[in-house]
C-alpha cells in the first residue's frame, strides 16, 4: 500500500514538473468577464491594462462615458473612465503575475492584484486589500 501511494505521488509530481508555463507576453490582448472588458499591454518590464467596457461605464443615455468622480485626487475626477489604465505594475514571476495594483473606479480605492493564465485563453485574477485571501477573483476569457 505504501509503495502504491509513493508511486502515485511520484507520478503527480512528475506531471506537474513537466507542465509547460505559458510565455509571459501571453497575457497581452483583450480579455472579458461578465462585468468588464480590458486590454492588457506590456509597459516596460511590467503589464498594465486599460478599461474598455464595464456594465456601469456609461451614463443613462448609454453613450456618454462616466467620469472618475470617486478618485481621491480631485484633479482627476473629470477624466473619463473609458480607456482608463486601471491595472499597473503586474510582474511575471514563476508562472504568475504578481505585485500589480488595481484602481477601482467604483469606489476610488487601489487594491493589490495578482493573476495567472490557466490556458492561452483563460486568465484568473484576484484583487485584494492587504492579503489575497480577503479578495475577489475574476475569470476572464480572451476576446478573439
Amino acid at each position: 500500500m505504501r509503495k502504491s501511494i509513493l508511486a502515485v505521488f511520484a507520478l503527480l509530481l512528475s506531471i506537474t514538473s513537466f507542465a509547460q508555463k505559458l510565455p509571459a507576453d501571453q497575457i497581452t490582448g483583450v480579455w472579458q468577464c461578465d462585468d468588464y472588458k480590458i486590454e492588457v499591454f506590456k509597459a516596460g518590464n511590467t503589464y498594465s491594462a486599460k478599461l474598455l467596457w464595464s456594465k456601469e461605464m456609461f451614463e443613462a443615455d448609454g453613450k456618454t462615458s462616466k467620469k472618475d468622480v470617486k478618485n481621491p485626487n480631485e484633479k482627476l475626477r473629470s477624466r473619463s473612465v473609458q480607456g482608463l489604465t486601471h491595472i499597473t505594475g503586474l510582474v511575471y514571476k514563476d508562472g504568475e503575475y504578481v505585485d500589480g495594483t488595481l484602481y477601482s473606479v467604483q469606489d476610488g480605492n487601489t487594491y493589490g492584484l495578482k493573476g495567472k493564465l490557466k490556458g492561452p485563453n483563460d486568465l484568473e485574477t484576484r484583487g485584494y486589500k492587504g492579503v489575497p485571501l480577503m479578495g475577489k477573483s475574476f475569470k476572464w476569457k480572451r476576446v478573439q
